[in-house]
This record gives C-alpha cells, structure tokens and sequence, in this order.
C-alpha cells in the first residue's frame, strides 16, 4: 500500500520529493502528494519520506 501525505499538514517544505527513490513525490495546488503507482514505501526500509518530514503525522499509510 502507498504512502500520502496529508495536505493540510504539509508545510511544502520539499524534503521529501528529494528523497523517494522513485520519483513518486511531486508538488500539485502548492502541496506535495505522493502518486500511489510509484510508491514502494523504500521496498520493506524505513520511508524516506517520514524520515526527513519535519512534520510528524505529515505522511501515513495510504
């Protein structure tokens, strides 16, 4: 199952879309949003995403 990101938590800081290993993580109406086709939640690692939101909550499971 994919990862998203709350929006109304997001702070568009852009820490995460640099981070996915899979390009799933894109900027859409000024916050970011993680396209569920691409996301592999870092196969069975640690999310990147949810280890550099500085934002605790900002990014569950989908």
């Amino acid at each position: 199952m994919a990862l998203k990101i709350i929006a109304s938590e997001c702070t568009t800081c852009g820490a995460c879309e640099f981070e996915c290993p899979n390009a799933a993580i894109s900027i859409k109406n000024d916050v970011y949003t993680i396209k569920a086709s691409g996301c592999t939640e870092c196969d069975g690692d640690a999310p990147k995403c949810q280890a550099v939101c500085p934002v605790e909550g900002c990014i569950v499971q989908g």
